[in-house]
This record gives structure tokens, C-alpha cells and sequence, in this order.
């Protein structure tokens, strides 16, 4: 396992990881659906919606297979694929500079995305602060539906 720990600029509550050769293109994905799960997904791109429009802790971890699914820890998770065709994904808030954004290398293939979201109603009444925290973890896996796992209430 590969674990990273990134502060992502949540601008417009979201940010994203996308194959590196993806156009990264969420503008139609943001439905209503995709706003209520906060998960929107284009070809080689997932975005996360967020809680705050600030600074966000996000880690990702890359594992060898499905992780045991722990859904007691956490305020919501939803699930997809991602199609990672170059080798490397980006993560990235939707107004970083493209080149400057973090990047890990990991083999070409289809992927599973876990999206766990922890601490969403610790945000205060301003949206400045909070505990949130966005988890996301990544396996290898044939591609698959969008899945939400656990429904925030």
C-alpha cells in the first residue's frame, strides 16, 4: 500500500483526481445526482465534492485489492472507476495549475475508487473551518457504476 496525505484547494466546494492524459471535463457531470452524492465522473476523471470551499486534508491511498469496507467510521462513501491509460493520476482542485498539481504513478489499467467522507458536520456555520476529511482509496479492478455506499443524512 501507498498512502498520500495532500491539501487540496477545494475551490467550488471540489476537487479531482483524473488520469494525467484525461481533459479533466466535469462541467456536465456535476448534476444534480452527482451534487447529492458528492461524486461527479467524466472519462479518466472523478471529482469530489466537498463540504468547504477552503484548504481540504485528502489522502490517497493505492492498494493491491478491495479494502475492507468500514462504514461506521464514516459520514458518507461512494464508489466508481477511473481508466488510468498514461500511468499517472493528478490531484488537483478544479482552479490549480495543471502542471504544478500533485502526481502518483501507478500502473495503467481500470481502477475502483472509494470516496470516504469523515467529520462533515464539524464544519462551522461560515464553512471556514471543520474537521472534514476526504479519504480515497484506490485498487485495481474491472470498470464498473457509480455505487453510493453509504448516503449522507
Amino acid at each position: 500500500m501507498r498512502r498520500y496525505e495532500l491539501t487540496l484547494f477545494a475551490d467550488y466546494h471540489q476537487f479531482y483526481i483524473q488520469d494525467e492524459k484525461a481533459d479533466g471535463d466535469l462541467s456536465d457531470a456535476w448534476n444534480d445526482a452527482a451534487v447529492e452524492r458528492l461524486l461527479a465522473v467524466a472519462p479518466g476523471t472523478v471529482g469530489i465534492g466537498t463540504v468547504r470551499n477552503v484548504d481540504v486534508p485528502v489522502t490517497i491511498s493505492v492498494l493491491e485489492q478491495e479494502p475492507v469496507l468500514d462504514a461506521d467510521k464514516f459520514d458518507h462513501i461512494v464508489e466508481c472507476s477511473i481508466a488510468v491509460e498514461s500511468g499517472t493520476i493528478v490531484a488537483a482542485g478544479c482552479t490549480d495549475y495543471f502542471p504544478d498539481a500533485a502526481r502518483i504513478n501507478i500502473p495503467k489499467g481500470s481502477y475502483r475508487v472509494r470516496a470516504s467522507f469523515e467529520g462533515l458536520d464539524s464544519v462551522s456555520s461560515n464553512g471556514l473551518a471543520g474537521n472534514d476529511y476526504y479519504h480515497l482509496q484506490l485498487w485495481p479492478a474491472p470498470m464498473g457504476p457509480v455505487q453510493v455506499r453509504k448516503q449522507r443524512v
